[in-house]
């Protein structure tokens, strides 16, 4: 049982569309001076919260997934959280990670002593590979870690969209057990709900730009993190 995380109904959840998600992440960036680099800490220490409250065991091997971009950063920093509790965690980097802010992550992470060799068996794998703006089809070295991890006896997270799910799930994607999508549900989402848990986590937009883009701003002030049931 998961303590410390709000629960909301999920039609009480408003979702938007992929597109304008992307436009009021890109938005509240620019309007409100939210660096990226502190939305993707955000990001990663809600995601660092899941998985340790969901999987406390500290003996536990967790497998991060991560790729070259903003998604990956925030894999990177939930490693890096992961590993200052005590948390033994390795990394999957399916690609070189070069570009600055995933680069840093990954410095930091290492620093705090997490493996950067992918563990065999994990008792967790995460999927922070690709985030909202991946492209299919995936490249066949992603598929193949797709199909190890969704075959493996193992608990599966993803950071957001899961990799390879773009609204078709008869489509190859990794097929997660819980879900924490990031400011707002997304309308994709919707068709997993009742096979997935979905959790929803506060990235620190304003209310003003929910307001904005029609929606209402979820009650994040009960918990950071929100289980839409």
């Amino acid at each position: 049982m998961i303590k410390q995380i709000g629960t909301i109904p999920i039609d009480d959840a408003q979702a938007l569309d992929l597109e304008k998600f992307k436009e009021m992440d890109y938005f509240a960036v620019k309007e409100f001076n939210l660096p990226i680099e502190l939305m993707m800490e955000n990001a990663g220490l809600q995601l660092a919260k899941l998985i340790a409250l969901s999987y406390p065991n500290l003996t536990n091997k967790i497998l991060i997934g991560v790729g070259n971009g903003n998604n990956g950063g925030g894999g990177l920093v939930a490693a890096r959280r992961l590993a200052a509790w005590g948390f033994n965690v390795s990394l999957d980097l399916f690609t070189e990670v070069t570009k600055e802010l995933p680069k840093k992550q990954l410095e930091r992470a290492l620093k705090f002593g997490v493996n950067n060799k992918p563990v065999d068996h994990p008792d967790i794998w995460v999927d922070a590979y690709l985030g909202f703006s991946q492209k299919l089809p995936l490249p066949d070295s992603l598929l193949q870690k797709i199909q190890t991890a969704n075959t493996s006896n193992c608990k599966r997270i993803s950071l957001d969209i899961p990799t390879g799910y773009l609204g078709d799930a008869t489509q190859p994607h990794f097929n997660a057990n819980k879900i924490l999508t990031l400011a707002a549900l997304k309308n994709i989402l919707l068709g997993l709900v009742g096979n997935t848990e979905i959790y929803l986590a506060d990235l620190g937009i304003p209310k003003v730009v929910y307001e904005r883009f029609g929606i209402k701003q979820p009650n994040f002030e009960i918990s950071t993190l929100l289980h839409l049931q």
